[in-house]
């Protein structure tokens, strides 16, 4: 299968079958926003559920808090966002639509298999020269503007009358509200260094999208962890969480290894923030993009917090009693990239069947009850009491209508691990019918093993 070919089966697929719609569509929606279905809902809490448990409950130097999307606008001002968040922005000089300047040359080296230069670690002015030296057009065959830098915070206002409105940002990262809360965590908590705070939580930035789907929006999810150390110990805790996202993803999630790379920063084009910087990369339809990043943002933000509100941000070595302000290594996942990337790899088509080969912990659902007609009240009873007990441990799809067989295809369109069909012989020998979404193998199961049959198979 092309690789566009199979992008394009994922978005119908996510669209026809409740995973991902596009947002207000009845108003003719709204680009590059998009609303998550009775499916889609699941696997975003199934995967924030796993990451929580994994790098917070299951961590003894970790610690969850939940910031609030408004926070007071010199936050934005002390952590560079006001003056330095940006992408370069280029123009159609005849239709005026904005692209990227790096991803406009990211398409025309791949349409032309040409990799002379990393887009990334260009500057504006190199952008330019680039896109000269080569005739670079438009994906509308037109000539395009100087590169410009655009900033990628979304304003608003606070207040009732005019004129006494107060300017507010709605915030680009999640990781500000893990730095102003040092202080508070400090003081309120037994916690030392070394130790980590995680969030999960909404962000925005007004970026200048690709039409990748899910992949780049407006309004996004990320998934946090601030780990404070000693400056000494930068390097050893950045190539341990460096493990610790590769364990997330192929252990964890099941990636194939193959399918996941590393892409360091070039240093040219870090972050105002940070020394050092990698992407975590999976390979999509279009090419390897990145699922996760990990930076040593050293002590910038905590200083920067400190000048800009007059408190002070330290720690006391505990050995030497000196105070000092604690390094950072952040990791960061994209919620939605990360859902879009499982969809990805699940995707499997075998003859005319397609299914979705999801991790169980990560399926919308992990059981599928079916009564093989619903004009039995006998069978549905049986049924119905089936999914009450099952229900109370792993999440159950109830469906009664139409041929078992439709029934089957669309719960591995959707990627339900088993089935479970309560049927005449059911009834005789108390026994019920169980398929399997990879193999469809099917086997009868007493009803009384049934729940240690499925604690064996789902975990």
């Amino acid at each position: 299968m092309k690789n566009n070919e199979q992008f394009e089966k994922i978005v119908s697929l996510c669209k026809r079958r409740g995973f991902i719609y596009q947002s207000s569509e009845i108003y003719g929606g709204l680009a590059n926003v998009y609303d998550y279905g009775p499916l889609g809902a699941e696997m975003l809490r199934n995967i924030r559920n796993a990451w929580w448990s994994h790098f917070v409950t299951k961590k003894r130097d970790v610690v969850g808090i939940e910031s609030q999307i408004f926070m007071h606008p010199t936050t934005w001002v002390a952590s560079g966002h006001v003056a330095g968040f940006a992408d370069p922005m280029i123009e159609d000089l005849k239709n005026k639509k904005r692209y990227r300047a790096d991803h406009i040359i990211e398409d025309w080296q791949s349409s032309n298999d040409i990799s002379d230069v990393d887009p990334d670690a260009l500057s504006l002015e190199e952008l330019d020269a680039y896109i000269e030296k080569n005739k670079i057009l438009s994906p509308d065959g037109n000539k395009l503007s100087k590169a410009r830098n655009f900033n990628l915070l979304f304003e608003t206002e606070v207040g009732v009358l005019e004129g006494e409105k107060s300017k507010l940002y709605l915030r680009g990262e999640t990781a500000q509200g893990m730095f102003v809360l040092f202080k508070n965590i400090m003081d309120s908590t037994r916690v030392q260094i070394p130790f980590g705070i995680a969030q999960q939580g909404k962000a925005f930035r007004n970026e200048i999208t690709k039409g990748k789907f899910i992949f780049r929006t407006l309004e996004f999810e990320q998934m946090e962890l601030q780990f404070f150390i000693k400056e000494s110990d930068w390097e050893k805790t950045f190539q341990e969480w460096e493990k610790e996202i590769d364990y997330w993803y192929e252990t964890i999630m099941q990636i194939p290894p193959e399918k996941l790379q590393w892409k360091p920063h070039h240093p040219d084009k870090l972050a105002h923030y940070a020394k050092k910087a990698s992407d975590l990369q999976y390979k999509f339809s279009w090419g390897f993009d990145e699922v996760s990043g990990l930076h040593y943002r050293t002590d910038f933000d905590l200083k920067t917090h400190e000048e800009h509100s007059g408190q002070k941000i330290r720690t006391r070595d505990l050995q030497t009693n000196e105070e000092f302000t604690p390094h950072d290594i952040e990791s960061t996942w994209g919620l939605n990239r990360n859902l879009f990337m499982l969809l990805d790899n699940a995707y499997t088509e075998e003859g005319d069947r397609t299914y979705l080969n999801l991790p169980t912990q990560f399926a919308p659902y992990k059981v599928a009850i079916f009564p093989l007609v619903k004009n039995k009240p006998e069978l549905v009873t049986l049924a119905q009491d089936l999914y009450d007990r099952i229900s109370e441990k792993h999440s159950t799809y109830w469906d009664d209508r139409g041929n078992i067989g439709k029934r089957y295809a669309y719960q591995d369109e959707i990627g339900t691990p088993l089935c479970i069909t309560v049927d005449y012989d059911t009834l005789d020998t108390g026994k019920v019918t169980v398929r399997d979404r990879n193999t469809t193998k099917q086997e009868d199961v007493n009803i009384d093993q049934l729940e240690d049959y499925l604690a064996e198979k789902l975990k």
